[in-house]
């Protein structure tokens, strides 16, 4: 199908036949692609390289190089006539997936490189933040240990240090610890043109928004909330996410609009003035301080496991809204619709992570989920041994993910689902969405802050 007819698709009602490929292999990608499956404009979805969840519902295709191999990238979407190609981890983008994408005439949803900066530098994402006059913590850039010293001291404890660079979701460190504040800007340092990001630390319960962009139009998702720590009571090293759940009932009235009109709408328009217009999801994560939404940070793809939870209620088909994004007509979409149902994800995790995981075991469950179809099984770290069985091949090896009524019932179908899960030394969170659950989550009263996740 020319691209031009697929965009009539946005505005007009579902005619079918859209083609679209996923690149990458997590459960963000899993959750993409099962919310695709179910449009009735997508004909066809294919997954680069997807995983051994994945394959039961799109089509699976190597890529040499993996998700940054541009050009393989490229000459697969062409090999299969894609209608659109949505870019899942921010690896490729800051690779220039994107633009290379683009620059062969397909539809893309994702950020150019240079766009794709948001997240793939700190330092340039609090540069954007200032000269749109967006409110955010102080904060300084170091590129020595001696600068480091001098932040540390000047903003105080707890010490917010960040890694300037991508680094998979354990680039930051929060702690009152100077010892340990210094010792990781150090590790981060020696890394070739090393840089880290000291902040203020921002008190308050963490949220993350979602924003769909196409370099203009700024169109927001249901707010969500996810859980870094790797222990209960936030405990432990941050990790890439260990669970999320969305509506957020506590949240203030009126906070989508606000982000939205005082950072995600000056910041693309700032992209735009700058020549790097913004494609794809403007990943806000915010702290709701007791003066107010403060941002902690910005990503520039759907977070995992965040997407989750989100994509689970959204009732709009997903296809038709990121190819109107992808070819700038946003503003025709249909005005989204969301389930009235909760939902909650509870990341399942291979021994021994966010350290070295450990790979290679049996994972049982996954296919005969307990509470089906409420409850459901997204495949990140997964992958079939030479008999065919699934093993563990990565440290966030399964997210669960469950709706219901109430957020109560969401968590009771979740953990339900998750204790059917066979995975030898495997660990999770027992406590997503539970002090929500109980109405304990006050914006004033908790301290949170983010990572690169």
């Amino acid at each position: 199908m020319p691209a031009r007819a697929a965009t009539q698709a946005v505005a007009h009602p579902y005619i079918g036949a859209v083609k679209v490929l996923v690149v990458g292999s997590g459960a963000r990608e899993h959750a993409i692609v099962r919310s695709l499956s179910l449009d009735p404009s997508v004909d066809e979805v294919v997954a680069a390289p997807g995983n051994a969840g994945i394959a039961s519902t799109a089509t699976c295709e190597p890529l040499a190089g993996g998700p940054t191999d541009v050009k393989a990238v490229v000459a697969l979407a062409r090999r299969i006539g894609t209608d659109l190609v949505v870019v899942g981890p921010e690896a490729p983008l800051v690779a220039g997936v994107a633009d290379a994408v683009r620059a062969a005439g397909i539809p893309c949803f994702g950020p150019s490189a240079e766009a794709a900066r948001l997240e793939g530098s700190k330092a340039f994402a609090k540069d954007v933040m200032s000269a749109a006059e967006v409110p955010t913590g102080l904060a300084h850039v170091c590129t020595t240990l001696e600068a480091v010293e001098d932040a540390l001291d000047a903003l105080g404890a707890p010490h917010v240090v960040k890694d300037d660079g991508l680094a998979a979701g354990k680039g930051v460190v929060v702690t009152d610890d100077r010892g340990e504040a210094l010792e990781h800007a150090r590790a981060c340092l020696e890394k070739p043109d090393g840089a880290v990001v000291v902040e203020e630390y921002l008190s308050g319960p963490e949220v993350s928004l979602f924003c769909l962009c196409d370099g203009v139009t700024v169109v927001p998702l249901s707010p969500a909330q996810d859980f870094k720590r790797v222990g209960d009571d936030d405990v432990g090293p941050n990790t890439g996410g260990m669970g999320a759940y969305c509506p957020l009932d506590w949240a203030p009235e009126g906070l989508v609009d606000d982000v939205v009109g005082r950072v995600a709408q000056p910041v693309v328009d700032e992209m735009h003035r700058r020549g790097t217009p913004f494609v794809g999801v403007l990943y806000v994560g915010l702290a709701l301080t007791p003066r107010g939404p403060r941002v902690i940070e910005f990503n520039a793809r759907f977070g995992d496991p965040e997407t989750q939870v989100v994509l689970a209620r959204l009732a709009t088909p997903l296809g038709g809204v990121l190819l109107a994004a992808a070819t700038g007509r946003l503003d025709e979409a249909p005005r989204l619709r969301w389930s009235e149902d909760y939902a909650v994800a509870v990341v399942v995790a291979a021994e021994n992570y966010p350290g070295t995981p450990r790979t290679g075991d049996r994972v049982s469950g996954a296919d005969d989920v307990v509470g089906a179809p409420t409850a459901y099984v997204l495949h990140a770290g997964t992958a079939r041994d030479e008999a065919g069985e699934l093993v563990s091949a990565g440290g966030r090896v399964l997210s669960v993910v469950a709706t219901g009524p109430t957020l109560a019932d969401a968590r009771r179908r979740a953990y339900a689902a998750v204790d059917g899960i066979g995975l030898p030394g495997s660990h999770h969170r027992s406590d997503i969405a539970l002090r929500a659950e109980r109405g304990e989550v006050v914006p004033s009263a908790v301290g949170a802050h983010g990572s690169d996740a």
